[in-house]
């Protein structure tokens, strides 16, 4: 094949490595930002040109063929670079600028991440953000985010993570219910309560209490379980039980007096995750973007939550 030829391939190649990376034409199409038949005619352009087949198709996904696995196996690190040294160039511009998709818990999201959007993106008029509000555990770098929001214990080490502060789990209650039904005064009377939980694999759900050295675990069970922490709240408000939560769920309502903590001497164990991280896929080129994003979290969050009293950040 003479040099023109070939010249011609470099983009057909280029979304070859997006079809392997994405799976489907469909996804590979999106990500590209052209039409799934553009896509598939450019697949058979190459393949046509190539004289071998570098696709399988199923109803359900695409595969590599071995030719077709064998050329993205060596022009990808090649596009790899070329994707790191623009950006390395487009970013040397004074402010930060272009797109940043960011994947963030729904719960989380909705309660404090996007009441803060409005400030940073004014600071940074030239900077587009994609949010996604997912609980769902997003692959980074196979979906094309630049940042995630993760409210874990232990960020995964394959990942670059920033800290943005520590969080609390607090047992709440509406007034109105604890005057129905009374008010605990240990972890063992939660069992004639109705508990409001995030369910969890255990069969049957537990809460873990510890208080000067005495370590107290209690089965729970309540009216309702569920697996988001602002319907867990509004539930509690409503004066269907006692909820656990995390304490970025409940500035508003404590401040409102709508919930009271229960068992407040008492401290929990294993609720939710008492960290809430910034993580990033590993690349040796941080956007700026991205750098400014984490540091106005950091600095927005800084002091955490108040442990569900009112904090002004």
């Amino acid at each position: 094949m003479n040099e023109q030829k070939i010249n011609e391939l470099w983009s057909h190649l280029h979304w070859l490595t997006v079809l392997a990376q994405q799976g489907s034409y469909t996804a590979a199409a999106a990500r590209l930002g052209v039409s799934k038949a553009a896509m598939s005619q450019r697949m058979a352009d190459l393949e046509s040109m190539a004289g071998v087949p570098l696709v399988r198709r199923t109803t359900r996904s695409v595969r590599l063929t071995e030719a077709g696995q064998r050329l993205v196996d060596d022009t990808r690190a090649s596009f790899d670079q070329i994707a790191q040294s623009f950006a390395q160039v487009r970013d040397l511009a004074d402010a930060p600028h272009g797109l940043l998709r960011v994947t963030a818990p729904v719960a989380f999201a909705r309660q404090q991440l996007v009441p803060r959007l409005a400030d940073f993106l004014r600071e940074y008029p030239d900077v587009r953000l994609e949010l996604e509000l997912s609980d769902r555990l997003s692959s980074l770098a196979t979906e094309g985010f630049d940042l995630a929001i993760r409210h874990t214990a232990a960020p995964p080490d394959t990942h670059v993570a920033w800290t943005l502060c520590a969080t609390r789990s607090l047992l709440v209650a509406s007034r109105a219910y604890l005057r129905k039904r009374g008010t605990p005064l240990r972890p063992e009377d939660l069992r004639t309560h109705s508990c409001l939980h995030y369910p969890r694999a255990q069969d049957t759900p537990a809460w873990t209490f510890e208080n000067a050295g005495e370590r107290v675990t209690v089965p729970v069970s309540g009216v309702l379980s569920a697996n988001n922490s602002e319907a867990l709240r509004d539930a509690a408000v409503a004066g269907l039980g006692i909820a656990l939560l995390p304490d970025f769920s409940l500035p508003s309502s404590l401040r409102a007096s709508k919930l009271v903590a229960v068992l407040p001497d008492w401290q929990l164990v294993g609720g939710y995750a008492d960290q809430l991280y910034a993580i990033r896929p590993y690349t040796a080129h941080v956007p700026r973007a991205v750098t400014a994003f984490v540091n106005y979290l950091r600095q927005a969050l800084v002091g955490g939550f108040g442990g569900g009293e009112d904090s002004e950040k």
